[in-house]
């Protein structure tokens, strides 16, 4: 298997949403020496001196599904498959307009996520979280404008 060949010290192979992908956090110019390159996301937001542990997930949400109000310890990327994307936070709404899309959002505001268009979303997700403290939080004292779904 060629993931299993290019895997460096920090990298981790990963099935989801019917194929192989190696993540690595490396360096810009990092290529795997083996297997189809598929894109560099990044770089992402993070603070220097603080330990991190990688979270990698799929998603797969119909049109129109949104996600519970939640926040990170630290940074989050979005690679949108296939369907659209809309993140809302307190400051911004990000929207992405389909397949091999990238959204990154810092550690800390809480978000929500809203599946857009009409073609079922599907994703990889990336949750770079302070290893001192959960991946995840639920928030239930921001409610969003609904701006994803205007």
């Amino acid at each position: 298997m060629a993931a299993q060949s290019a895997k460096g010290a920090r990298s981790t192979v990963v099935e989801s949403l019917g194929q192989i992908w190696l993540f690595t956090i490396a360096e810009p110019a990092w290529r795997p020496r083996g297997g189809t390159y598929v894109i560099s996301i990044g770089p992402l937001p993070v603070k220097p001196a603080t330990n991190y542990t990688a979270v990698y997930m799929q998603s797969i949400f119909a049109p129109g599904t949104t996600t519970l109000v939640h926040a990170h310890s630290g940074p989050e990327a979005f690679f949108t498959v296939s369907g659209g994307t809309c993140l809302e936070t307190p400051d911004a709404v990000s929207r992405d307009s389909g397949s091999r899309q990238i959204l990154i959002v810092q550690g800390g505001p809480p978000m929500q996520l809203t599946s857009t268009g009409n073609e079922q979303r599907r994703g990889i997700v990336l949750i770079l979280h302070d290893s001192s403290q959960p991946a995840t939080t639920f928030d239930t004292n921001w409610k969003p404008a609904g701006r994803c779904t205007r």
